[in-house]
């Protein structure tokens, strides 16, 4: 195996051989799994050669950024799917046309909505409807016959 070098402060990595390896491995650290390393790598620390006030200062900063971009990432994902309930809801009781679930074209009166595992599903003619896979928004007819009448005196 290759040897690798990491330096944790800049999540940089040099390797002898294989490096995009140990690339795609930093991209994969979570958060808490970095959190998890720093706090290690402050424990364990030489006390006869301490880290520097510069050095802490930087990896205390790097944290903060990471829970910063953490926090604004969740937001966005929030607002995202707020938007995204917001349109599908106005599709209720429109016609339309697309691909169910079930990988089924489907065509109908879309009845409801609903979240499954934070995507909004578009309920027609008895299938669930992903919003990204309608096809076709129709203007509904309108019925000739009003549904309520009117008496002239």
């Amino acid at each position: 195996m290759p040897d690798s070098t990491i330096n944790n402060a800049t999540g940089t990595s040099s390797t002898s051989g294989t490096s995009s390896v140990t690339r795609d491995r930093m991209q994969d650290l979570g958060v808490e799994q970095f959190l998890k390393l720093l706090i290690a790598e402050l424990q364990n620390q030489d006390p006869l050669n301490p880290m520097d006030n510069a050095q802490m200062i930087q990896q205390v900063s790097e944290i903060r950024s990471i829970v910063s971009t953490d926090k604004l990432t969740e937001t966005l994902s929030g607002v995202q799917l707020g938007q995204a309930i917001a349109s599908a809801s106005n599709m209720i009781g429109k016609q339309i046309s697309g691909i169910s679930d079930a990988s089924n074209p489907t065509e109908g009166v879309v009845e409801r909505v609903t979240v499954v595992d934070g995507v909004p599903k578009l309920h027609v003619a008895g299938e669930q409807v992903d919003l990204k896979n309608v096809r076709e928004i129709m203007q509904q007819e309108v019925d000739s016959e009003l549904p309520f009448s009117f008496d002239l005196i």
